[in-house]
C-alpha cells in the first residue's frame, strides 16, 4: 500500500504543480466571469443608435400622426422603461450593483442612445414608383433610409370578411436588422394604436384588461419559503452534468498521457523493477483522481459561492453534492481504468486515438440525452440511462439535479450497478495494462486487447 500511495503522490505532483495545470484550472472559471461581463455588453448594443429619415405615404391619414409620437424620443424613452420595469425589480441586488443600476435613468443609459429618426410626411396619393428615388437622394444631414407605405385598408377593415390591411416597407440596401426591427416594431405600434381610436376605444384601457402580471412562485418546504427561480431548475442539471465530466476528464487524460509517456521513454520499465504493475495502476488511478478531485472541488466551491451571494443556496439540495461526489467517484474509476489501459497499451498518442474513441462516446452521450432527461426524468429512457453501464453516473445525476428526483432506492442501487461496473473495469483494465505494458511495436487494435484479455 505505502508504495502505491508513492506512485499516487508522485504523478499527483508531476501533474498539480505545473504552470499549465494550474493555468489550465483556473482559465475555464476566468472564461465563466468575463462571458458574465462582456459578452451582455457586447450584444446589448448599448452603442448602437438607430438613424435615418423615414418617409411614409398614408391614405388613411391617421397612422402618420400615431407613427409621429411613437417615434418621439420621450415615447421611446418611456416605451423601453415600460418592457423593462418588471425585469428590473426582480433583478437581485447584487446584480444591480454590478450593472450599477439604481434608477431608471441608469437603465436608459445602460440600453443605449435612444433612435434619432426623423419622419417625412408624402402627400397621401403621391405615386409610390416615383418616390422609392426618394430613398437613394443625396442628403447633407440624416440619410433617407425608409419609404413606408399604408394601405388603405390597414385601420379600416374592408370586405367581406372584414380583414385589416397591413403596409408595405422599401428600404435603403444592406440595411441594419436593428434598424429594420424598430422600424417594423414602431409602425405595427402605430397602425394598431390608430385601429383602436376608430373604434372610440381607450388603447391604455385595452391593454391594461390584457395585461396579467406574472408574480414569481414561490417554493413552499419544511425549512420555510423562497422565491422560485425555473432558470435554476433548468441550468442545475446541466452545471453538475459538466461538473461530472471536467473532472473525469480532466485526470483521467492526465493518466492517459502521462502513461504514453513513460512508457515511451522506457521510465516504465523502471518502475516495474521497483513494483507489481497492479501496484503501479493502483498508484496512478489514485493519483488521477486526486487530481480531478482538485478540479472538482475547485469549481462546485466557486458554483456554491455564487448561490450563496446570490441568495440561492437553499435551493439546492445538499445531499446533490455529495450524490454527486459519489458518482463522480464511480464514473472516474469506470473511464480512468480503461483510459489507463489504452495508455499502457500504446506507445503513441496518435496511436490511442482510435482505442479511446469508444470512451469518448461513452462520455459524449449524456449530452446527447440531457434534454430528454431533464425534462422527463422519470422516462423509461431516463431510468435506463441511470442503471446502464458506463452512463449511469451521468444518467442519475441528471435525475437527481431535475426538479423530479428519483426514489432513494433507486439511487442507491445505480450506485450499486456503478460499483459492480467499477470492479468490471478493473479487472478488465488491470488484465489489459499487465500485458500492454511491455509490448512495443505495431500498436493493438479492440480485437487484439479482448485476445489479451483472454490470455490474461
Amino acid at each position: 500500500m505505502k508504495r502505491i500511495l508513492q506512485i499516487a503522490q508522485r504523478d499527483f505532483i508531476a501533474v498539480a504543480m505545473t504552470k499549465g495545470f494550474i493555468i489550465g484550472l483556473l482559465i475555464f472559471p476566468l472564461i465563466l466571469v468575463l462571458s458574465g461581463t462582456l459578452l451582455p455588453r457586447l450584444f446589448m448594443d448599448t452603442g448602437y443608435q438607430v438613424e435615418g429619415r423615414y418617409a411614409i405615404i398614408d391614405p388613411t391619414e391617421v397612422v402618420q400622426p400615431e407613427l409621429s409620437l411613437a417615434l418621439d424620443p420621450d415615447t421611446i424613452a418611456e416605451r423601453r422603461l415600460e418592457r423593462r420595469r418588471g425585469a428590473l425589480e426582480e433583478l437581485p441586488d447584487m446584480v444591480r450593483d454590478v450593472a450599477q443600476i439604481e434608477t431608471e435613468q441608469d437603465l436608459l443609459e445602460l440600453l443605449g442612445p435612444l433612435p434619432n429618426v426623423r419622419l417625412v410626411e408624402l402627400s397621401p396619393d403621391a405615386d409610390v414608383e416615383a418616390e422609392k428615388a426618394w430613398l437613394n437622394g443625396e442628403t447633407d444631414g440624416l440619410g433617407h433610409t425608409a419609404l413606408i407605405l399604408i394601405h388603405d385598408d390597414a385601420v379600416q377593415a374592408q370586405g367581406a370578411e372584414g380583414e385589416y390591411g397591413s403596409y408595405d416597407l422599401f428600404v435603403v440596401p444592406n440595411l441594419d436588422d436593428r434598424d429594420l426591427g424598430f422600424i417594423h416594431n414602431s409602425v405595427r405600434d402605430a397602425i394598431i394604436t390608430a385601429r383602436v381610436a376608430r373604434q372610440s376605444l381607450d388603447r391604455d384601457a385595452i391593454e391594461a384588461v390584457l395585461q396579467v402580471s406574472r408574480p414569481a412562485a414561490t417554493t413552499v418546504s419544511q425549512d420555510g419559503e423562497q422565491r422560485a427561480l425555473p432558470e435554476l431548475n433548468a441550468l442545475l442539471p446541466v452545471a453538475f452534468l459538466l461538473l461530472l465530466v471536467m473532472g473525469i476528464m480532466t485526470g483521467s487524460g492526465t493518466m492517459l498521457t502521462s502513461m504514453i509517456e513513460e512508457k515511451s521513454s522506457r521510465v516504465v520499465e523502471v518502475l516495474l523493477s521497483a513494483v507489481s504493475p497492479m501496484e503501479l495502476m493502483a498508484g496512478k488511478l489514485l493519483g488521477g483522481v486526486a487530481i480531478s478531485l482538485v478540479t472538482m472541488v475547485l469549481y462546485l466551491g466557486a458554483g456554491l459561492v455564487a448561490l450563496v451571494s446570490f441568495s440561492m443556496f437553499g435551493l439546492l439540495d445538499p445531499w446533490l453534492i455529495l450524490y454527486l461526489m459519489i458518482f463522480f467517484l464511480i464514473g472516474f474509476f469506470v473511464i480512468g481504468s480503461l483510459m489507463l489501459a489504452v495508455g499502457g497499451a500504446v506507445n503513441e498518442v496518435s496511436e490511442a486515438q482510435q482505442l479511446q474513441m469508444p470512451l469518448m462516446l461513452v462520455v459524449m452521450a449524456p449530452w446527447l440525452l440531457w434534454p430528454v432527461i431533464s425534462r422527463d426524468p422519470n422516462s423509461t429512457l431516463a431510468i435506463v440511462a441511470s442503471f446502464l453501464p458506463p452512463i449511469n453516473p451521468f444518467g442519475m445525476v441528471l435525475r437527481m439535479a431535475s426538479t423530479q428526483p428519483p426514489p432513494t432506492w433507486q439511487v442507491w442501487l445505480s450506485i450499486g450497478v456503478g460499483a459492480a461496473s467499477v470492479v468490471g473495469a478493473v479487472w478488465l483494465a488491470a488484465k489489459v495494462f499487465r500485458i500492454g505494458l511491455l509490448m512495443h511495436g505495431k500498436p493493438p487494435n479492440l480485437m487484439t486487447l479482448l485476445r489479451w484479455v483472454r490470455m490474461s
